[in-house]
């Protein structure tokens, strides 16, 4: 197996036991609020110090950006991870958190791990290897904005650093919206063929880092909300995760709102 093969299967024996600790605290938690106004768990917390742990033990040389905590951040090879993606509807119990790691060189995501712990399902995808959904090869649709099939994905709050609630509205004027609460697993449904379209308004690395190379690996593009692209072991300018089909009139409508 190459370097990246056994990074990938480090990465799902995470996201396996990530899954395992949302499951012992479903039902039996709740949030508190860090300064951002953005809510945290001892689930995120936990999974997080999860992560720097066993990435110490097994890449010594290599850094973590969590969200929740990091290690050696400014390393050129990291593990951009979110804990847990839905922190607000996990506390409220409804089942729709994820667990995301990417490996993250240079910038650029080279692997990439999506769990639902709720169903099972594991989203996967090395660099040029394509897209995977539990070892089963995945596509994202070709359904155009005004197909009857067509749904895009949005979540937006007042604390998000990019306003693209003008160009929701026009977008919704064309095809149907759907809210899940959770950016990471938003962007696993355009992977897996289920929508066309996320549309990320924050500026968390972690949020998109892993979706970038398992959508793109299933045929689809990842940009920031101008059309450019951008690294993730930093903050990034928003993104806009799509099938790729409908990318450029995404990015032409949210162009000339955020104007």
């Amino acid at each position: 197996m190459s370097n990246l093969d056994n990074q990938l299967e480090f990465a799902k024996t995470l996201a396996h036991a990530a899954g395992e600790i949302m499951q012992r605290h479903f039902n039996n938690t709740t949030a508190h609020y860090k300064s951002d106004n953005t809510p945290v768990t001892l689930a995120d917390t936990e999974i997080n110090q999860l992560v720097i742990d066993r990435v110490r033990a097994t890449y010594p040389t290599h850094g973590i950006y969590g969200e929740e905590a990091s290690f050696d951040q400014e390393n050129s090879t990291l593990w951009v991870c979110d804990p847990l993606d839905g922190t607000s509807s996990f506390a409220r119990g409804i089942p729709v958190a994820v667990f995301s790691i990417a490996l993250v060189i240079d910038g650029e995501p080279q692997l990439g791990v999506i769990y639902d712990p709720w169903t099972d399902r594991l989203y996967s995808a090395i660099k040029d290897q394509g897209a995977y959904l539990n070892d089963q090869s995945i596509q994202v649709s070709k359904h155009i904005l005004k197909s009857r099939e067509a749904v895009i994905g949005y979540d937006y709050s007042p604390t998000m650093p990019f306003n693209t609630l003008r160009a929701a509205h026009e977008l919704n004027q064309k095809t149907r919206f759907s809210g899940l609460g959770s950016f990471v697993h938003g962007s696993a449904l355009v992977a897996s063929g289920k929508s066309v379209a996320y549309i990320a308004s924050g500026n968390r690395p972690y949020d998109i880092a892993a979706a970038k190379v398992i959508v793109e690996e299933a045929g689809g593009r990842v940009t920031d909300l101008h059309g450019n692209p951008q690294r993730y072991d930093r903050d990034i300018r928003g993104a806009v995760v799509s099938s790729g089909v409908v990318h450029d009139e995404i990015i032409t409508i949210i162009k000339k709102e955020l104007k």
